[in-house]
């Protein structure tokens, strides 16, 4: 599988090089997904913009993948997804689970506000104090 991979201070993209992502790939997606699931950044972004095809075990794996990641505190989005793989993706389970955006730039503000949001829940120096 060919793919394209950027630092961020905050997370990782990887831009999908293949136009096609059959069943046989699963392997190795979930082997990148794992590895940069370990690694700082932990946070990934998959940008699909040159994918134009995908099989339901693809879909499943990611689905599994972000689940993996969110249960770790981290961020999974997938960017730039086709019509057609979006057409592919409302005749399943997943549609509904899976975070996505419309471009690159949608899925860094996500993992950034996500990352904020992380931050903020796992403050200990937030005080509330109640009056009597």
């Amino acid at each position: 599988m060919q793919y394209k991979t950027e630092q961020k201070e905050k997370f990782t993209v990887i831009t999908l090089l293949e136009n096609s992502l059959s069943s046989n790939l699963v392997p190795e997606l979930t082997e990148l997904t794992t590895k940069i699931g370990a690694t700082a950044p932990k946070n990934l972004v998959l940008n699909f913009a040159k994918v134009v095809r995908w099989e339901l075990p693809v879909i499943e794996q990611l689905a599994n993948a972000q689940q993996a990641f969110y249960d770790n505190n981290t961020s999974f989005v997938i960017c730039c997804l086709s019509d057609s793989l979006q057409e592919v993706l409302d005749m399943t389970d997943y549609a509904e689970m899976m975070n996505m955006t419309p471009t690159e730039s949608e899925a860094w503000d996500i993992v950034q506000m996500e990352e904020i949001e992380r931050e903020l829940l796992d403050s200990d120096d937030m005080e509330f104090s109640t009056q009597e």
